[in-house]
């Protein structure tokens, strides 16, 4: 069994850094810059922003699904990267952080989850994708609650 984590496409989100701070705060969203070079995670890329970087802070529905998990929180998105990928593998940005880990059914409906401290992800996750049930996970950052990225089986 293998998997795929991808990070989210830069194209939705390519406008808003077009946009003025009073457009992006009608939105809901803002303009920040990494102060640290751990903290702001990019959804994109799927790695940590630098000291210095500018990012945009906004609401973000994951999990859009006509059920009672339909899911949405705040992320943060760097301009000017692709989407990164791994294979079998966790992305930089999983690295530190407790995670949880939510695994749905193809319908969208939550069929289980599982907490992952630091260095366990992997292992989590494939033990998630033993069940044939589950079609994907949704990682979460566990102690903020944001979106982390969308983990699914990879049938290469």
């Amino acid at each position: 069994m293998t998997y795929a984590i991808t990070g989210l496409s830069p194209e939705p989100f390519a406008p808003l850094f077009e946009m003025s701070d009073a457009e992006l705060a009608a939105r809901g969203a803002r303009r920040v810059t990494a102060d640290a070079d751990r903290g702001f995670p990019c959804r994109i890329s799927l790695e940590d922003a630098r000291a210095g970087e500018e990012l945009i802070l906004l609401h973000h529905v994951s999990h859009d699904v006509e059920t009672p998990y339909r899911s949405a929180y705040a992320i943060y998105v760097r301009q000017g990267v692709a989407a990164g990928t791994w294979r079998d593998a966790v992305p930089p940005v999983f690295e530190g952080r407790p995670l949880a880990l939510r695994a749905f059914g193809a319908d969208g409906m939550l069929r289980s989850a599982r907490l992952a401290a630091p260095g366990e992800a992997d292992r989590a996750i494939r033990d998630l994708f033993a069940d044939d049930a589950i079609a994907y996970i949704d990682a979460h950052n566990a102690a903020h609650g944001c979106f982390a990225a969308r983990i699914e089986r990879d049938a290469a």
